[in-house]
């Protein structure tokens, strides 16, 4: 058993260092830019004629549309629809690009959400002090708006990512060589499933508890400014 977990750990900490956190950061980062542009959009007033804020009503609906669809099926058969289903079509991807794609999209769902909560958490007077000052929408949206929301929003933001690094766990049914997949081919050969997943169980633990660590000291070091509560 020893000489077993000897052999296939190194192995499986490789195909997540190769496969597991690329796919999820490069995902999440592609997921914020989303999510950023969604929660945008679904929570300004549309500004200028009858055909802009047309424009802006049609996108608003659209993006409203993306967020429930992404939100109510399930992340695997999101993946099964981009890799094995969009190529009837004529639309087909590698297993990387589908995995990056659906795991994009997923995750910009879920954190507009998120980063809307967050905007929409914050008190009017913030928007109606800033313009006192002159400030134009954009100045107020980016320097004064966001940077908040963004503390607010960087704990459930932080669990998203922990559960990303999870979900990617699926990618093996697309035949990325990811963590869970590895484990399963060795397991095929050694003919010890039991063991084998509770090795790659106990990798995911490692991994998940370091981002956890290094989340708590980010949103420490992002609330270094906020005065607790009756200081």
């Amino acid at each position: 058993m020893w000489e077993i977990i000897r052999t296939a750990t190194p192995e499986i900490v490789w195909a997540g260092l190769k496969y597991t956190i690329p796919i999820a950061v490069i995902s999440f980062a592609i997921g914020l830019v989303i999510a950023a542009i969604t929660a945008l959009v679904r929570t300004s007033t549309p500004r200028g004629n009858r055909v802009v804020k047309g424009l802006w009503y049609l996108g608003r609906a659209v993006f409203t549309f993306y967020v429930w669809l992404f939100r109510s099926t399930p992340l695997l058969v999101q993946l099964f629809i981009v890799f094995f289903g969009l190529p009837n079509l004529g639309i087909q991807f590698d297993a990387w690009t589908a995995g990056i794609i659906t795991f994009s999209l997923n995750t910009g769902a879920y954190a507009s959400e998120t980063i809307r909560g967050a905007i929409s958490s914050l008190p009017t007077s913030q928007w109606e002090a800033a313009y006192s000052l002159g400030m134009t929408y954009h100045q107020v949206l980016f320097l004064v708006i966001f940077p908040q929301a963004l503390r607010v929003a960087l704990p459930p933001l932080s669990n998203s990512f922990i559960g990303l690094v999870k979900d990617t766990s699926l990618a093996s049914s697309i035949t990325i060589l990811e963590m869970f997949m590895v484990s399963q081919q060795i397991a095929s050969h050694n003919y010890q499933p039991l063991l084998m997943y509770s090795i790659v169980a106990a990798v995911y633990a490692v991994f998940c508890t370091i981002l956890t660590i290094l989340q708590h000291a980010l949103e420490k070091r992002m609330s270094r400014y906020v005065v607790a509560e009756g200081e």
